[in-house]
């Protein structure tokens, strides 16, 4: 399974970067120090043996528990990581969002996942846009729904939403019906 030799690879050649490596359902996630994201997937595009030629997707997360949400809200269940936090555990701000990329290497015909938190004070990513332009308009996405910025993104700005809008619909703390106001609508005719 190359995904396997590629988290091996990945904590022989990033031994401080690699935090966690997990398997779920025969799929592989390494989590990641944030700063040597981009880094590590140029590795995993160039390394002759890996090959990870696409990214498939760059998906924002929210891990924030909001309190008096309903039982099943009540906790985050993450089965890569297996890991199961009350209502009553905060999640850190370090840790508030995370950012998901799904790669594919065409000629082993397998993927791997890597993960990294996002600090809500402002953390920015490196963007992997440059390594795979497919990563641009996903990035792109995950800043204008979570607002998790990309450092060094070619051209960051909203996908969905008008620039001037000043919050992030898919955060866990953006009301369910919107904010009224936030968006001039046309008038009824």
């Amino acid at each position: 399974m190359i995904a396997q030799r590629a988290a091996e690879k990945l904590k022989e050649r990033f031994p401080d970067a690699v935090l966690s490596v997990s398997e779920f359902r025969e799929q592989i996630l390494v989590q990641v120090e944030t700063s040597t994201v981009r880094d590590v997937c140029i590795f995993l595009r160039d390394d002759e043996e890996l090959q990870f030629d696409m990214a498939i997707d760059v998906l924002g997360a929210d891990r924030l528990v909001v309190e008096g949400t309903s039982e099943k809200a009540d906790y985050i269940n993450d089965p890569f990581d297996r890991q199961i936090r009350s209502k009553k555990q905060e999640i850190s701000m370090n840790e508030r969002f995370e950012v998901i990329y799904v790669l594919y290497s065409n000629k082993h015909k397998e993927y791997v996942r890597l993960k990294v938190s996002v600090a809500e004070s402002g953390q920015k990513v490196p963007s992997v846009a440059p390594v795979w332009k497919s990563a641009n308009w996903a990035e792109r996405e995950a800043y204008d729904m979570f607002g998790i910025e990309f450092e060094g993104h070619p051209d960051l700005r909203r996908v969905y939403m008008p620039e001037y809008f000043e919050h992030f619909p898919l955060r866990k703390d953006f009301p369910l019906m919107g904010i009224p106001g936030s968006l001039p609508l046309p008038d009824k005719q």
